[in-house]
């Protein structure tokens, strides 16, 4: 399973036409992807033909502490989301994460935007690389009822993180599904999946282009012809 980051619909059509499994849909990358606007939504949800969609659900960048005004905020972007056409039947998901000051998971927030994603299948993003005991949270986040889990082993990349990635893997079974982000690019899949024993990858794939990031298509293609290859 192929899981490619895009900052944009034109990125997101790009990542389909070459073989991504999956999207996460985002704006603002420079900023670590924060919520995309409801027209890139939809205008995704009709014009993609059999891509997965996953929706980020961050309302700033910066850390992770959500405030109660920016909970609203992204229990309303999660609302508008579950009420829009999904016309081609895609599998629509959101991503977000929730920390306290002291680097913890924030339960009760989570489960309060888990709640409100209803059925929708909720992957725990990044934020989760930066609490102590991501044992200890692994278990908190399967007790909540997510569905996904995307994580770099807490290291700058996947495979400085595999072995901790694996004890994840591990540890989570068929309760929780881990995706390997953080440094995955065509050259090293296959190392990264082998070492960690994960089944999803999370990348982008970035080229500059007509002085705009876009998304490469060439490089999907060969990252998703190296994992159906190995």
């Amino acid at each position: 399973m192929v899981e490619i980051c895009v900052g944009d619909v034109p990125g997101a059509l790009a990542a389909e036409a070459a073989g991504a499994d999956r999207v996460e849909l985002c704006a603002d990358l420079g900023q670590g992807g924060t919520t995309p606007s409801l027209g890139a939504v939809a205008v995704a949800l009709r014009t993609l033909r059999r891509v997965g969609v996953r929706v980020m659900i961050r309302p700033r960048g910066g850390n992770f502490v959500v405030s109660e005004v920016e909970e609203e905020v992204m229990r309303a972007d999660i609302a508008a989301i579950r009420e829009l056409p999904n016309p081609h039947g895609l599998a629509v998901g959101v991503v977000f994460g929730a920390l306290t000051p002291d680097g913890e998971l924030d339960l009760p927030v989570l489960r309060r935007l888990i709640a409100a994603a209803g059925p929708l299948p909720v992957t725990v993003h990044k934020a989760f690389d930066e609490v102590a005991d991501q044992q200890a949270a692994l278990d908190e986040i399967i007790a909540l009822g997510a569905d996904a889990v995307l994580t770099s082993g807490a290291a700058p990349t996947a495979l400085d993180g595999a072995d901790r990635i694996a004890a994840l893997r591990a540890r989570a079974g068929d309760r929780l599904r881990v995706i390997v982000g953080g440094g995955v690019r065509a050259h090293n899949v296959r190392e990264v999946l082998a070492r960690t024993g994960a089944r999803e990858v999370h990348l982008r794939a970035p080229v500059h282009r007509d002085g705009r990031e876009a998304t490469d298509g060439a490089e999907v293609r060969r990252v998703v012809a190296a994992v159906r290859t190995r």
